[in-house]
């Protein structure tokens, strides 16, 4: 089975629990990072796309925005998920590899945490920039490559970070968490930040601006405080290189 079909099936299968999962109200980490992504966004007028919208929450961000939101996926139970519940203005079922639109059909192009569980990134950076204007943008966050190759250690004081690997390489992972009563069974890619670079740079694309988001310290946040010393995402903005 290739690593495509693999990814698509994976979460065609899991794709339930993470429509529970991220609708549950303050369960999910994004929640604590929402604000600071609706300001690292920004406010837009223009034609906005998701890849891997899953249930629709960052399409429904990109409205509240002013953007008008075309969402897609390759899993149609999450495309019907967020046409439910009214998160974007459009929707198409398609994957990140082959995006049904015609060139520089957009002014802004999102991809969130969805890099992480393609087999393929550089066929999917260079297809989202196909059909991104000239003057557009891609969002891309990423689960921060080095939170991924590690874990707090909450058996000492003060949770050191521990590294218990190498950062380099790329490695399928799996693994399920469960909390609150909630299961979700996460799969994707693991790879470190060049990677990704590579993969922007191959399509033409440059970054033009990076943030290490801090979550909310709010009270209900508890179980987040230690990302508060250890950057759990990673965001950028990258714009097309003059031809």
């Amino acid at each position: 089975m290739s690593g495509t079909r693999r990814d698509h099936d994976h979460w065609s299968d899991v794709a339930s629990e993470w429509i529970e999962w991220a609708r549950a109200p303050s369960h999910d980490a994004f929640w604590a990072y929402r604000p600071a992504l609706s300001e690292f966004v920004g406010k837009g007028t223009g034609d906005a796309l998701e890849v891997g919208c899953g249930e629709g929450r960052v399409s429904r961000l990109l409205k509240e925005r002013g953007y008008r939101v075309t969402a897609t996926d390759t899993v149609e139970v999450f495309v019907a998920a967020a046409r439910e519940v009214d998160s974007a203005d459009r929707y198409e079922v398609a994957p990140a590899t082959a995006l049904p639109f015609e060139a520089a059909s957009f002014d802004f192009v999102m991809a969130y945490n969805v890099l992480m569980d393609l087999d393929d990134v550089p066929a999917a950076v260079k297809e989202m920039r196909r059909v991104l204007r000239p003057s557009g943008t891609l969002f891309v966050s990423i689960v921060h490559p080095f939170a991924d190759r590690g874990r707090f250690d909450r058996e000492r004081p003060q949770a050191p970070f521990v590294v218990d690997g190498s950062y380099f390489g790329r490695e399928r992972f799996e693994g399920t968490e469960e909390r609150d009563g909630l299961r979700m069974r996460f799969a994707g890619w693991s790879q470190p930040l060049q990677n990704y670079v590579a993969a922007l740079e191959g399509a033409g694309l440059a970054i033009t601006s990076l943030l290490e988001p801090k979550p909310d310290t709010g009270p209900q946040w508890a179980t987040m405080r230690n990302w508060d010393r250890i950057p759990l995402f990673l965001w950028l903005k990258a714009r097309p290189l003059a031809a």
